[in-house]
């Protein structure tokens, strides 16, 4: 088995590639020791020092480190626990029902309201979520405010505590959303 890596625009976060599909659809974020006791690799991952954060992509999993810890001492232990969890054939959670993969909030809305929600989800899916992907994470939709104009979406993987996740709300989707979508005035990170 060969494990890919890339760097991510987060310096704190690095992308392992496995080279076969990891959740297949969807995505999953560990942020913390007890989150990560749904998934054996999670678990394994989390008991390295330094580790902070896992997240399990499409066919990718980024992990995040604490800023005292370098790359160089961090990505061989990380190579080798994803490494024996794949050729060991062990599941990617400890329970079926845990392997539900995170997707956008399913707030309710209705009338016109419940339109522009689908045409921003559609606009998130179809063009900034393949994307952020590519940099080892996620966005997805929290909310919108009707009476503001605000959308708030969650950054997830790479794209959480990213020092250019501003720059990307704003700079890139948020003028793609108002571009599309008249009825949105800003775009928040939701916490």
């Amino acid at each position: 088995m060969f494990i890919q890596t890339e760097p991510t625009p987060n310096p704190e976060v690095l992308k392992f590639l496995p080279g076969k599909a990891v959740l297949g659809e969807g995505t999953r974020d560990f942020r913390s020791v007890e989150e990560a006791a749904a998934s054996p690799l999670a678990a394994d991952l989390f008991e390295l020092d330094g580790v902070t954060r896992v997240f399990f992509g499409p066919d990718f999993i980024t992990v995040g480190k604490t800023p005292d810890e370098d790359w160089a001492f961090l990505k061989a232990p990380i190579l080798a626990a994803i490494m024996d969890h794949f050729t060991a054939g062990r599941p990617l959670f400890a329970d079926a029902d845990d392997s539900e993969a995170g997707g956008h909030d399913e707030g309710v809305y209705e009338g016109e309201t419940a339109q522009i929600v689908a045409e921003i989800k559609d606009l998130l899916d179809t063009r900034i979520r393949p994307a952020v992907a590519q940099d080892g994470g996620d966005i997805l939709f929290n909310r919108f405010d009707v009476a503001t104009g605000v959308v708030w979406l969650n950054m997830r993987g790479a794209c959480s505590g990213c020092p250019s996740s501003s720059a990307t709300l704003k700079a890139g989707v948020e003028n793609m959303l108002k571009h599309y979508v008249p009825e949105v005035t800003a775009v928040e990170q939701a916490l």
